[in-house]
């Protein structure tokens, strides 16, 4: 059976069309929205432009302005959608003006990254607060919903639905898409750095960069993260939200053998370690805890310090950690903290003890479907002895695993517990 490649001209458009989606999906959103208050029918529109591009590209040449391109094309998308509806004249006369305004220089911001500034726009005080970081990852990054709901330990249905919600309250109430000023954004700051936390997990669950979906999105919300933290050099949750992405990415090469194999953290050669990022990420670290005032961020990469110590140091500093891990709590009451905890307490009074710390969260629906839950249960299980129960978790944990390194390694784990009795 014979495979037909793409030739070069489909080549050329697709990577264009990547290149563009990347660097401008969520400004050409965000600029049909702030026009027509109606970011589904925007999204729609832009994807159907998207799709026209792929199709027209391979036999043209592609556009010296792609945005320009894709921008009108999306508008005549949009129009075309609305005829159905009583859409008004003045909207579709606006509408008709798109090209020539995107085509125009950007209006001056003090954001330096359109894609940053969107973020700014899309954490607008009157879009609750629950939904902004959500909302920011599907409109300004591209991330679908199903993702989405993974990073906040949600149902892929339920998250659907609060952005379905999240933006028809958009357009009834005609919130307005626009950049903020400066005096604007530490109000909106938390939930950009949400988003950008979440962007950055989505990528560090695609170590090998495999994925198509996830794949360049650690490294651009390390990039935002940075961005961030030049806009608003004073902010310390913008520095200590750097600090963590960068502990976390300096550990990347160490996370996988040479054959793909998971390497848990207790394992991994800190010689392997991006030692320039570790150095910038505690120099991040400091200069956020001079600003006196924590958060969890810094709670977070405060940890992420104390395992590369103990890591390179070979001394224990679990009791250290549990106290981390207890003012995280505190400030967020987390439950992927309280399964961290419970994993650290283990280290210091036992694993009855860790056990017993997971049996309180235990009720949480949230921690159903959550992998790391019952694959620390099944360890700590493991120690304690109850081995029927332990396979059980392993069980759970491996069907709900994602990647197949660390579905492999927790096969190992469970393949070395003593048989028992079905």
């Amino acid at each position: 059976m014979e495979i037909e490649l793409p030739d070069k001209s489909t080549q050329l458009a697709q990577t264009t069309a990547e290149a563009v989606a990347r660097r401008s999906y969520g400004k050409l959103v965000a600029f049909l929205a702030s026009r027509t208050h109606d970011v589904a029918a925007a999204e729609d529109a832009l994807a159907e432009a998207f799709a026209s591009a792929l199709a027209a590209w391979p036999a043209n040449v592609c556009p010296d302005n792609p945005e320009a391109w894709l921008l009108t094309v999306a508008r005549r998308k949009f129009i075309d959608a609305k005829r159905g509806d009583r859409f008004t004249e003045s909207a579709t006369g606006e509408l008709h003006n798109m090209d020539e305004v995107i085509a125009a220089a950007p209006p001056e911001s003090e954001i330096p990254d359109q894609r940053l500034a969107m973020m700014f726009a899309c954490a607008h005080p009157a879009i609750d607060a629950s939904v902004r970081a959500p909302l920011i990852l599907q409109v300004v990054l591209g991330l679908k919903s199903d993702m989405i709901a993974a990073a906040f330990l949600a149902s892929p249905a339920a998250m659907a639905k609060r952005l379905v919600r999240a933006k028809e309250k958009i357009r009834e109430a005609r919130i307005p898409f626009r950049v903020p000023e400066r005096d604007e954004l530490p109000a909106r700051l938390e939930s950009v750095l949400d988003a950008i936390y979440a962007a950055f997990s989505e990528g560090w669950t695609d170590p090998a960069g495999t994925d198509p979906a996830r794949r360049d999105l650690a490294e651009e919300a390390l990039y935002l993260a940075r961005l961030v933290t030049e806009l608003l050099p004073e902010e310390p949750e913008a520095l200590g939200l750097l600090a963590l992405l960068l502990h976390a990415e300096a550990r990347r090469r160490a996370r996988r053998t040479s054959a793909g194999q998971f390497v848990p953290l207790d394992r991994q050669d800190p010689a392997l370690w991006n030692e320039n990022m570790v150095r910038e990420a505690e120099m991040m670290l400091r200069r956020a805890g001079e600003l006196g005032v924590i958060g969890r961020y810094q709670l977070e990469a405060a940890l992420q310090s104390a395992h590369v110590d103990r890591c390179r140091t070979h001394r224990p500093n679990w009791e250290a950690v549990v106290r981390l891990y207890d003012a995280y709590l505190a400030l967020t009451g987390s439950p992927v903290a309280a399964i961290n905890r419970a994993v650290a307490l283990a280290e210091v009074d036992g694993p009855d003890a860790g056990l017993q710390a997971l049996n309180e969260i235990a009720p949480d629906p949230r921690l159903v479907e959550y992998q790391p839950y019952w694959a620390a249960r099944a360890d700590l299980l493991a120690r304690t002895g109850s081995h029927a129960e332990a396979l059980h978790a392993y069980d759970l944990a491996i069907a709900l695993e994602r990647d197949p390194a660390v579905r492999t390694f927790l096969e190992q784990r469970r393949a070395g517990l003593p048989r028992v009795m079905e």
